[in-house]
């Protein structure tokens, strides 16, 4: 068998450079157009849809904001599961999509259905917005604000960190190379 391929191989030497040559072009090709990246990313096409609701208790969230937008968001096509987690006064609602649906359709999807969705939702505990285009890679850092000792509850109120947070730490966080959004509640 082997000797076969030997001799149809030295009898079709044109043939065989040029397979060989146009195999050898594919592999350029390839090795030109595939992303290198130091943590590929595999994750699905993934949409998080966030909904603040300042002073709801995590179980009030999660019955008149979370479930609302979950139920509203499950027949989109592609979808492949819907995950959420519920804190006091945010909702937080993340949306995978099968491998082969663009993320860009997805976002568009989610965003039309937002619309609807938004609009049944309870007045005055806030409306549903899409967080950046990111992965599930993509939330990297929680902190939190405290105070140094207890003591100094009278002179910090929580009042004050969350001014704090909101008009020096979120604005100073966004201007930081890399980072598309920083969420706050509490």
């Amino acid at each position: 068998m082997l000797g076969r391929l030997v001799e149809l191989s030295l009898r079709y030497r044109l043939l065989v450079l040029i397979a060989t040559a146009g195999v050898a072009f594919l592999g350029w090709q390839a090795v030109r157009t595939v992303p290198i990246d130091a943590f590929p990313d595999v994750t699905p096409a993934q949409v998080n849809v966030y909904t603040e609701a300042p002073g709801l208790a995590a179980e009030d969230v999660e019955q008149m904001l979370t479930f609302p937008v979950e139920s509203g968001l499950a027949g989109l096509p592609g979808v492949s599961q819907i995950r959420s987690v519920s804190l006091f006064g945010l909702s937080y609602v993340a949306v995978y999509f099968d491998d082969d649906v663009d993320i860009y359709f997805a976002r568009r999807l989610v965003m039309e259905r937002l619309q609807e969705v938004g609009e049944r939702l309870p007045e005055g505990y806030g409306r549903p917005e899409m967080g950046p285009n990111s992965s599930g890679l993509g939330q990297v850092f929680w902190y939190t604000l405290e105070r140094e000792d207890e003591a100094l509850a009278e002179s910090i109120t929580d009042m004050d960190l969350r001014t704090l947070q909101d008009w020096t730490v979120r604005p100073t966080l966004r201007t930081a190379e890399g980072v598309d959004a920083v969420k706050s509640w509490g």
